[in-house]
């Protein structure tokens, strides 16, 4: 199994797309709306940030959760005991960011969110009829107005040798959200999990565009969009003394959007967010 580039603008797009999602947890999108150039230039402005010790001016908000994340504090995937090794910052439209970074990167959160709408209107228009069945309302709507929706720019640097013991750039995990909208990265890494547990090289060529199912989209289709399995690894040889900047949209409901019988977006976000240790 291969995971291919599909072009956004064919006529059959929509319905490879979530054929694709239904599959492996992943879409792959190719001349879609969002600019290279703007994506390009948004990596190089937060490498140098993160290679900029007044990133620590920003430090995250323990209650509001934006802000700069450093390293001694990364997340440790759900499962595992060792952190991830990563820096990230989290950048909401209504939370902290330096100026001259902001406006380039609120540019970036509206035309990707613009996106994610029409994406979870393919999905809708695509589930069978039990399974919109389900959906207390339609999956576009449940992101309407959100302030929920997470952008984050995430650098994973250089190896150096002295690692802790399993540690690689983010261990195997699963995304909360609906769907994760995501660029192609400047360096390779990302992998998913096929249904026969080999995993799965992400084509990360430039213009790419890679969506995948978080579990939130699992719970409200009752399972039958599955949020899949993915990982970074570690990069081998001379590879190791580069960077890696990823700019992952996490695509959040409304706090009160109900998703199941179990679960409301916030009462499940809080779950996850214990669950990873961050709060």
């Amino acid at each position: 199994m291969k995971l291919e580039a599909i072009d956004f603008h064919a006529s059959d797009a929509a319905e490879r797309f979530v054929a694709s999602l239904r599959e492996t947890g992943f879409g792959v999108l190719k001349n879609h709306p969002i600019l290279e150039r703007d994506v390009q230039s948004i990596y190089q402005n937060w490498y140098a940030f993160f290679n900029d010790s007044s990133k620590d001016n920003y430090r995250f908000n323990v209650d509001t959760q934006d802000g700069f994340f450093p390293a001694e504090i990364s997340e440790t995937a759900k499962g595992h005991s060792v952190k991830d090794i990563k820096e990230y910052f989290h950048y909401y439209p209504w939370g902290q960011c330096p100026v001259d970074l902001k406006a380039e990167l609120s540019r970036y959160y509206a035309n990707a969110t613009d996106l994610a709408a029409t994406l979870l209107t393919w999905v809708e228009d695509h589930s069978p009829k039990e399974v919109v069945e389900h959906y207390s309302q339609s999956l576009s709507s449940m992101i309407d107005g959100s302030e929920q929706s997470l952008l984050r720019v995430l650098h994973y640097p250089p190896l150096s040798g002295d690692e802790e013991l399993g540690a690689i750039r983010a261990a195997a995990h699963e995304d909360i959200n609906l769907l994760t909208i995501l660029p192609a990265a400047n360096e390779p890494g990302l992998q998913v999990k096929a249904k026969d547990g080999s995993w799965l090289d992400v084509p990360c060529d430039h213009g790419n565009l890679i969506i995948n199912i978080g579990d939130m989209l699992q719970e409200a289709s009752q399972g039958y969009f599955p949020s899949t399995t993915h990982r970074v690894i570690n990069p081998e040889g001379a590879d190791k003394s580069k960077s890696r900047i990823s700019l992952p949209l996490f695509l959040h409901p409304n706090p009160e959007v109900v998703l199941s019988e179990r679960h409301t977006a916030h009462s499940y976000l809080m779950e996850r967010l214990r669950e990873l240790g961050v709060i």
